[in-house]
């Protein structure tokens, strides 16, 4: 140190060092200048002011290695070998234009570091070349661990001075202009004190050394090109500040027109900021102008935060509350500066509207209880919270209204959804605060009980609603008395997912409604396995219609006076693969409540016309048809088509249908048996004296036939009640111009009766029992032969 002190005292004339040190400072203001500037350029204007940067810095360089050159004091004479000299200054610019390259651009610390020890190793090549260009009338001897410590502590700080440069902070970023002039001091001064100067007269300066005099107008002129570059970059940097407060006027102009707050942020210090964000902030211009971002938004890291990207966050406002506000950010350039533009959303009534939707989305809009949905969660939720803790038990109640579709179609939808309200408010007496009662639609409700230990709760809770409902209800005026079904399951023998928990309280609802109604049902596995049964029988049901499992018998019908076969009834058989024939009565009641019934339906029809084509002229087939069928407003044209298409007379065929189609809208009902018998077919009333037997149906509905039910014929002749009453059906229907069909005939006995009383026609075991298509053939023949 104290010989760098005494060879900058002893050994330079000060004056003209200090001349270096202010044309370095000129260069180097005038190199920064330029550079920012290209940096807010674009283009080929962006490269050509970069590379007068990068000449200017090396210009710099060199004119001040130069100049401090000249300031040396040698003690004798001394001059500057061209070559050197000018290869010196090719070399710093060319090594300055290297590093700064390598940096454009770069955040690693450790790439922008090698940038500037390169920048550095340019100014080290420039200083010793520029040295070994310095010619003397003596000998050089040289100082090698002072000249590598200089140019190892001249890396170190230019490496350093480029690393500050990049970094975002602004203090970091004013370090950069001092840590070079720093490492351009260091390899100075090191190199020259390293260099030990011996006077020899024997040694003389060679032809071509330039002289300190000559040398001077150029390293002048390389001056004032700096100086008036500074000049050029002062006048430019102005314009940008100019540029820049413009810039955030019109901004802060356009911004107050934004209903979004924004905020203009250099560096994460707020800039600009609109009304707006005064408004949502409950602070001032003044106060949020060099107010950190951070300040406002406390919980959000702005490095994680993506360009363009919305981030829903909490904003702080002047008084310490939190308002939700949704964030976007994006980095714009503003008076050729990089600056990042939050705007400021607020999402206070946006998540008031979006608690109203859920609240109407979870809410049953008639009785104001919990609908489906958001039944449905809350069994998931805590059907999981009982499994997960195997412990507590939770019960699903399903309910469902009776007689409610009476009030509804009778009293209109306006009183329906009053007595849905009032049913609502008993349901919810009937329970505790902590349970859940839910519509799920129509008059279907549900309710969720909570810590249930045994079945003694749910059943309390389901009597005490049994017996609510069951009170009457004052409906604008009038009692109206409805009842309810309850079905019960409970965790875990009820299941203990939701989907299991609400099928099995429905299939002890259904339990329930089955056995009256207005009562409640625990579930019983057993009431599983039937369903499971009948899901089973479903399934072969659809398989046995395309796999043509299912055959006809019939069962002829006899003229009694006569003893011949004059028709014959068609009775469907399933003849199933594991199972064996089943009994019509175990499947048509699946059949119509699955709609089954109008496939099967039509293929009986036609199979049994196909089969009666090929008798006799003379007998007819009887066909029995589901009230299902006869609510098919197609069922007229079904019939044509098949007897047209098989070529059999309508008047061969006979239609049964029993009694209880008839009170299936009447008028309906009247309408599509006029169109039957408009085809020519006969209509027969099946079971009659069963149901709601009522003289009207025979006088309105165009009936050409009626069978008596086998009900009354078990007991004849003994039974005197039922005797009479087959007398009198049968002495009715000859009043009323109608044949007269007695099913179930058995015995000798029972047919010399109804033979005794001119019956038209018998049908029973006593003839034949159903026989298949050709056996019922045989049995023709057979009695052919007889007669």
């Amino acid at each position: 140190m104290l010989a760098i002190l005494t060879c900058v005292t002893q050994n330079h004339d000060e004056k003209i060092l200090f001349l270096a040190a202010v044309v370095c400072a000129i260069g180097i203001y005038a190199s920064s200048a330029i550079a920012a500037h290209a940096g807010r350029s674009e283009g080929l204007t962006r490269r050509q002011w970069a590379a007068a940067s990068i000449v200017a810095s090396g210009c710099t360089a060199w004119a001040t290695h130069v100049i401090a050159l000249l300031a040396f004091l040698p003690g004798m004479a001394a001059g500057f070998e061209p070559v050197l000299t000018a290869l010196s200054l090719i070399l710093v610019i060319s090594g300055i234009g290297a590093g700064v390259w390598l940096s454009l651009g770069e955040r690693r610390r450790t790439r922008r570091f090698a940038a500037g020890a390169i920048l550095g190793l340019g100014i080290a090549v420039l200083h010793y070349v520029g040295q070994a260009s310095y010619r003397v009338t003596g000998q050089v001897a040289w100082d090698m661990l002072l000249v590598s410590s200089s140019i190892l502590v001249g890396l170190v700080l230019s490496g350093t001075a480029l690393v500050a440069a990049g970094e975002r902070s602004r203090t970091w970023r004013r370090c950069a202009v001092p840590l070079l002039l720093s490492s351009i001091t260091v390899l100075h001064l090191g190199g020259m004190t390293a260099m030990t100067l011996i006077y020899d007269p024997r040694i003389p300066l060679p032809d071509t050394a330039i002289a300190p005099a000559t040398i001077a107008p150029i390293i002048a002129a390389v001056s004032l090109g700096l100086l008036m570059l500074a000049f050029v970059g002062l006048r430019m940097t102005l314009n940008a500040k100019a540029q820049l407060r413009r810039d955030r006027e019109r901004l802060r102009e356009l911004a107050s027109l934004a209903l979004e707050g924004l905020a203009v942020c250099e560096e994460g210090t707020i800039t600009t900021a609109n009304h707006s964000l005064e408004q949502l902030s409950g602070m001032t211009q003044a106060e949020l102008i060099g107010c950190s971002i951070s300040r406002l938004l406390p919980s959000l890291v702005l490095a994680d935060l993506p360009e363009q990207e919305e981030r829903d966050t909490k904003l702080l406002d002047a008084g310490g509350q939190s308002v939700p506000v949704r964030v976007l950010c994006k980095d714009i350039t503003l008076g050729h500066k990089r600056q990042t533009v939050f705007a400021f959303r607020d999402q206070r009534e946006r998540l008031k509207s979006e608690a109203r939707l859920r609240a109407l989305a979870f809410t049953d809009a008639v009785t104001g209880l919990a609908n489906r949905a958001r039944f449905g969660d809350l069994l998931q939720h805590h059907a999981a919270v009982a499994r997960e803790r195997e412990e507590g038990c939770i019960a699903v109640l399903m309910l469902d209204l009776d007689r409610f579709k009476f009030v509804n179609d009778t009293f209109g939808h306006g009183m329906g959804d009053e007595l849905l309200r009032k049913v609502a408010g008993r349901l919810t007496a009937a329970v505790t605060e902590a349970d859940v009662v839910a519509r799920l639609g129509g008059d279907e409700f549900a309710v969720l009980l909570y810590g249930v230990a045994d079945g003694e709760r749910p059943q309390q809770v389901a009597a005490r609603i049994v017996e609510a409902v069951d009170r009457a209800f004052l409906l604008d005026g009038q009692l109206v008395h409805v009842g309810v079904s309850v079905g019960i399951a409970i965790t875990p023998g009820g299941g203990t997912g939701p989907e299991e928990l609400l099928r099995n309280a429905d299939l002890a609802l259904y339990k329930a409604k089955a056995e009256g109604r207005g009562a409640f049902r625990m579930f019983e596995p057993a009431m599983a396995e039937r369903m499971q049964a009948r899901n089973r029988m479903e399934t072969d049901l659809r398989r046995a219609l395309a796999a043509g499992e299912f055959e006809l018998h019939f069962q002829p019908l006899v003229d009694v006076q006569s003893g011949e076969v004059t028709a014959a009834e068609a009775l469907v058989r399933w003849r199933h693969p594991e199972q064996g024939l089943i009994s019509p009565a175990d499947f048509i009641p699946l059949a119509e409540e699955t709609g089954l019934i109008v496939p099967l339906g039509e293929w009986v029809l036609r199979t049994a016309c196909t089969q009666a084509a090929s008798w006799p002229q003379e007998i007819k087939v009887a066909v029995n048809l589901s009230p299902v069928q006869v609510r098919d407003d197609r069922l007229p044209e079904t019939v044509a088509a098949i007897l047209r298409e098989i070529g059999l007379e309508p008047g061969r065929l006979e239609l049964e249908i029993t009694e209880g189609v008839l009170l299936d809208g009447e008028e309906r009902t009247l309408a599509m048996l006029t169109r039957l018998r408009a085809i020519g077919v006969g209509l027969a009333m099946d079971d009659f004296g069963t149901g709601y037997s009522s003289l009207s149906y025979l006088r309105r509905f165009p009936f050409s036939k009626i069978k008596i039910d086998r009900s009354f014929v078990c007991l004849l002749p003994d039974d005197a009640e039922s005797a009479a009453i087959v007398r009198a059906i049968i002495t009715m229907g000859a009043g009323l111009g109608m044949a007269t069909t007695v099913e179930g005939v058995e015995n000798a006995e029972q047919y010399a009766f109804v033979a005794a009383e001119h019956c038209g026609q018998v049908q029973g075991y006593h003839v034949s029992r159903p026989l298949p298509g050709p056996a019922f053939l045989g049995f023709l023949s057979g009695m052919e032969a007889a007669a």
